[in-house]
């Protein structure tokens, strides 16, 4: 039997049955969460003076329909459609839980009434569209200095175009909230026409939107309240770190410690190679898993969302470049995955993977070689990785707010630690734009819970690991 899902049974499913787009319904959906609120707070009230905290059957069941009458009103107030699948599932949990009033489960069948009521105005979510791939890769080989360009090929992404299907933005919808990825990417000149589009779409299937990452020169595609439903406050989150590769070079006093470890590096008589990730073969690939996961405790599963492409070293990608390094036996100690875009103006670091116990700078020696490498194929950019908060790492004096700020960041170092990161990111002085977080101010928690859960929600790697690793030799 086949896993697979079959794509007319998933659009039967989300076939939209209501949608109430009128304002003045809206309003009054609206009025009636606060009266229904109101409502319940009498209720309670009342019952508590007269029955000393005892709620009794009556009682609970009017409890009851008043939350299924607020939860209804709360999605016709977001804009939430009804789709089929909706539907049938709250009927099924509204039938489940009229049975079992019946048969004297009070609090049971109540839980299931109201869930019936959630189930009902549930958001409606995204799905991946893996077939999109070539339409997407071909933009981004349109889509100039925008480091984060290639990203937008990550599986889980979900994808809207414009009518010519010459632009398009990937994004992620989750819990009624369309989170897109970086900037828009192919024509510039059609990136408002399509931002409107996404916003009305957005607002007809009940999303609130919030932008991960956008950069700064597209600050102003996302200002327009009146087409995107409400006004985004733009947090600063950090700064690319972008290499000009054409006027790079290693000379001066600020590269001296760059200098010093790629030597580190050729005196251990490391050496490197590049290949197309779509080249590997099956030895090669079993020798990069061997580092892969060999290189932390966590490699067994992959994160992240916006600023990193899954599925490394399976080749399922175009425009992916491996750089590797090998030791003086010819044996891998790391690699780096690089993206192109821009038809080879601009490439990205998405991560680098280090056996461990191998020489220090083998960092620093892939990433120079990579620099050597692009430019002598007329590569203008090449982005080494984000610089997240960059000025608080930086300020030795800082304030009572900024030292909660470091140490709230600091509690995700078994995750990502970033100080390190950006440690190493100063090495090549190339601190760039700044990038934001978009989003309504009263979202702010639900906005943090769903951030974080796309970038370190953990899925198991699809890589398959050789038989057996080998210790490394004398």
């Amino acid at each position: 039997m086949s896993d697979e899902v079959n794509p007319t049974k998933i659009r039967a499913r989300e076939r939209v049955l209501i949608n109430i787009a009128s304002r003045r319904a809206r309003r009054f959906a609206a009025l009636t969460v606060f009266g229904g609120f109101c409502w319940l707070v009498l209720l309670l009230a009342h019952d508590r003076s007269r029955a000393h905290g005892h709620i009794g059957g009556r009682l609970e069941w009017s409890i009851t329909l008043t939350v299924v009458v607020m939860l209804l009103a709360r999605g016709i107030n977001l804009g939430r459609p009804v789709t089929a699948g909706h539907a049938a599932t709250a009927a099924v949990l509204l039938l489940s839980g009229l049975s079992l009033h019946l048969l004297s489960f009070r609090f049971i069948a109540d839980m299931l009434v109201i869930a019936a009521g959630a189930a009902l105005m549930w958001p409606m979510a995204s799905r991946p569209d893996p077939a999109a791939l070539p339409r997407i890769w071909e933009l981004i080989c349109h889509t100039r200095g925008d480091p984060l360009a290639p990203f937008a090929m990550h599986s889980s992404k979900s994808y809207h175009f414009n009518v010519q299907g010459t632009a398009a933005l990937a994004y992620r919808a989750r819990l009624g909230f369309a989170v897109i990825s970086g900037d828009p990417v192919g024509r510039h000149t059609e990136f408002t026409d399509l931002v409107a589009d996404f916003a009305a779409m957005c607002h007809a299937r009940g999303w609130r939107i919030i932008v991960l990452c956008c950069s700064e020169n597209r600050l102003s595609l996302w200002r327009d309240a009146a087409v995107l439903g409400e006004s985004l406050k733009a947090v600063p989150i950090g700064r690319d770190v972008v290499v000009d590769v054409q006027r790079f070079t290693m000379t001066g006093r600020h590269y001296r410690n760059l200098r010093q470890a790629v030597g580190r590096t050729h005196n251990r008589g490391i050496t490197t190679q590049l290949i197309a990730e779509q080249d590997v073969d099956d030895e090669l690939a079993a020798e990069l898993a061997d580092v892969l996961y060999a290189s932390h405790r966590g490699a067994r599963l992959e994160r992240g969302f916006s600023m990193i492409l899954d599925a490394a070293v399976e080749g399922r990608y175009p425009g992916v470049l491996l750089m590797i390094a090998r030791d003086r036996l010819g044996r891998v100690d790391g690699f780096h995955r690089y993206l192109l875009a821009g038809g080879g103006s601009d490439i990205s670091l998405d991560v680098p993977w280090r056996r461990p116990g191998a020489p220090n700078g083998i960092d620093e020696r892939l990433t120079v070689d990579m620099i050597t490498w692009s430019k002598t194929q007329g590569t203008q950019r090449l982005s080494l990785a984000f610089a997240a908060f960059p000025e608080l790492f930086d300020n030795e004096n800082r304030s009572a707010i900024d030292t909660f700020y470091y140490h709230v960041i600091t509690l995700g170092s078994p995750l990502i630690q970033l100080e390190s990161l950006y440690r190493y990111l100063r090495k090549f002085h190339a601190l760039g734009r700044r990038r934001y977080v978009l989003l309504s101010v009263r979202h702010i928690p639900a906005a943090l819970v769903i951030l974080l859960s796309l970038e370190f929600q953990p899925r198991r790697r699809t890589l398959a690991r050789p038989p057996r690793r080998h210790d490394r030799a004398p």
